[in-house]
This record gives structure tokens, C-alpha cells and sequence, in this order.
């Protein structure tokens, strides 16, 4: 049936359209517009309720992310984490597998790790140690990718709520091991593992203590993008991506490839989870995620899947946040404030989307 407005034959106020495709070039000035408006809202916003000079509150964001050589290098670290997270979702997503359960899978990771510093930190040559580490965290998230994946296709069950759920069991796995190897009795932390013998610490490169998950990170960029885009096996996520049925026709095993990849992702998820121990806080909680797990999925949109663009978009992200905790704390304003500024210029990103697609 026709509406009102169809049937007099006329125009509608707003029609919506899916474009067939946009420039590069284009679809990188409707992101900057998007940017610059965000900008721009912030500014009366930051105005209108403290009367702060907008200028001087964006000049302190830049100066919390990048004001100092130590802050700088905690906002690549914090971006490289953030980096690591998107590039295990990416082949899931790509395959239109909803993988909900990062956080899970960095816990995990994080735990075998930790596991690996604190009973074997003593008993294996660095390098050995090292090796086992980088195993088992990769083996951990690999488990908690496959589990969801094969229910998935053995039963067709609903990704998103059972990767969710795993997010709970690997919580509470942690809190059970941060029990157990709690440093001092009683204080219901492990503290820093293997703090006189630095076992399991990742020596500094570049002068820095996160040199090393730079590197790692980059590399696995690079691995990740050719991946996805030139192998046979990105070529069947892709196609399962965007039709199983078609993938079928084709002669492709869906269910292989959904268990296979999903495996990738949880492996790369809990190889971050080995960055965070061994490369950054050289303790585990229930913390160690931080929520990468959800902020990475944003990431991974923005960039559809793009391992390069990862890199912008995972060092904005790590800017807002470096920058949002220092205006806080710099003109002691609560965290709320700072958070709606994040949270607006977010918004614009994303909407940006919508214009583009």
C-alpha cells in the first residue's frame, strides 16, 4: 500500500540512498567536516559549562597525550594495545562473525601469561621463557575464539550472546588466579610479578619500555592487512562475509571457515593480552582488558577492516582518552564532562559514516 505521500506522487522531505561507492578523497573530507564540527560542539559545550577558553582546553588535551616524551610514548602504548585488539576482531567481523568477547580473550591471555612469569620465570632461559609466554597467550585466546565458533557452526547458536557470556567466565577465571597468586596475603592483587628478576619483562627498545610492543604490533599490521586482502583464506572470509550461501556455491567449507577464523581472532586477542602482561603492567586483574575489547569493535568499523587505517583511528581513540583524563584533572573537572567531550566527537566520527555510506 502506498502512503499518503506516494500516492499524491510526492517527494518526501528526506530520502536516504545507499551510494554505490565514494572517492577516497571524498570520504576523508566528509571525516574531517565531521571532525571540525565535533570541534565545534565541543566548544560551546565546554563554554557553556565551565566558561573555560575552548582553545586552551584542546591545546591541554594535546599536551595529556603528547606533552612530554614519557606521555607520548604511553599514548602509542595505549594505541598499539588498542591496535592489537581491532586487528583480531577484523577477520571475524570481516566474516560478519559478531565477536563480542575480546575482553574474554585478552584475559585470558593475560592469565597464561602471568601464569607462565610466575611458575616458570625462574626455570627457563629468557628466551625460552618468551617463547612459552607468546604460546600459551596465543593458545588461550585461540580456545576462547573457538569454543563460541564451533557451537556456532555445529548448531547455529547466536554468536553474540555466547561470546558475550565468555566475557563473565574469563572474568571470573581471573579473579580466581588473582586468588591464587595474590602478592601480599590478603591484598587481593598480584602486584608485579617477578619485580627483582624482571623475568617475563620485555627489555627496552628504542630507549623505551614498550619498544617491543611496537614492533610486534606493526608487524602483525602488516601480516594482518596482506592476509585478509591477498590470501586465499581472506578471499573465503570475505565471501562468507557477505553471502554463506554463496560461499556454498562456491565450494567452500562456511564451517571451516568460520571455526578457523574465529580461532585467528581469538589468538591475536589473547597475543594482546601477552602485550599488556610481559610488555606493559607486568601484573594481571580483572582490569588488563581496560574495555579494549569494546572500543577496538569501533576501530574495526571505522577502518572496515582496513589494517592501516587501524593505526589513525587507534591513536585518535588513545588521544581522547589521554587527553579527556587531563582536562579533568588540569581544571578539575569530574570525569562526566570529560567523557561527553569523547563522546561527542565520537559521535561526529561515526555519523560521518552516514554521510559516506
Amino acid at each position: 500500500m502506498l502512503s499518503n505521500t506516494q500516492s499524491h506522487g510526492k517527494e518526501p522531505f528526506v530520502r536516504m540512498v545507499k551510494r554505490d561507492g565514494v572517492p577516497a578523497k571524498k570520504a576523508w573530507g566528509i571525516r574531517l567536516i565531521g571532525l571540525l564540527l565535533a570541534l565545534v560542539v565541543c566548544a560551546v559545550l565546554i563554554f557553556a559549562i565551565t566558561k573555560l577558553n575552548p582553545l586552551k582546553v584542546y591545546t591541554t588535551m594535546f599536551q595529556g597525550a603528547f606533552g612530554t616524551t614519557r606521555r607520548s610514548w604511553q599514548t602509542v602504548r595505549e594505541a598499539m594495545m588498542l591496535l592489537c585488539v581491532s586487528l583480531g576482531l577484523a577477520p571475524a567481523f570481516m566474516m560478519r562473525f559478531w565477536n563480542i568477547g575480546a575482553e574474554g580473550q585478552i584475559l585470558v591471555g593475560g592469565v597464561a601469561t602471568a601464569g607462565c612469569m610466575i611458575y616458570l620465570g625462574d626455570k627457563l632461559p629468557s628466551v625460552l621463557l618468551f617463547a612459552v609466554m607468546l604460546i600459551a597467550s596465543i593458545a588461550a585466546g585461540a580456545l576462547w575464539g573457538f569454543v563460541p565458533a564451533f557451537f556456532k557452526a555445529k548448531f547455529g547458536t547466536n554468536e553474540t550472546l555466547f561470546t558475550l557470556m565468555m566475557n563473565y567466565i574469563a572474568i571470573q577465571l581471573t579473579s580466581y588466579f588473582v586468588a591464587v597468586w595474590e602478592k601480599p596475603y590478603g591484598s587481593n592483587s598480584v602486584g608485579i610479578i617477578n619485580d627483582v628478576t624482571n623475568a617475563g619483562w620485555f627489555k627496552p627498545l628504542f630507549g623505551q619500555q614498550y619498544g617491543w610492543n611496537v614492533v610486534i604490533v606493526l608487524v602483525l599490521t602488516f601480516a594482518m592487512y596482506f592476509y585478509l586482502r591477498y590470501s586465499k583464506q581472506g578471499y573465503e572470509i570475505k565471501v562468507v562475509g557477505e553471502s554463506e550461501n554463496t560461499a556454498r556455491y562456491a565450494g567452500i567449507n562456511v564451517k571451516n571457515v568460520i571455526i578457523r577464523t574465529m580461532i585467528i581472532s581469538g589468538a591475536v586477542c589473547g597475543l594482546s593480552g601477552f602485550l599488556a602482561v610481559a610488555g606493559s603492567s607486568h601484573t594481571i586483574s580483572v582490569s588488563t582488558a581496560g574495555g579494549r575489547g569494546f572500543t577496538a569493535i569501533i576501530v574495526a568499523w571505522l577502518s572496515k577492516f582496513n589494517s592501516f587505517v587501524m593505526i589513525l583511528f587507534s591513536f585518535l581513540l588513545a588521544f581522547l582518552e589521554k587527553g579527556a583524563a587531563e582536562i579533568a584533572s588540569k581544571f578539575n573537572l569530574n570525569d562526566y564532562v570529560s567523557d561527553m567531550i569523547e563522546g561527542i566527537i565520537l559521535f561526529f566520527v561515526l555519523g560521518s559514516e552516514f554521510f559516506i555510506n
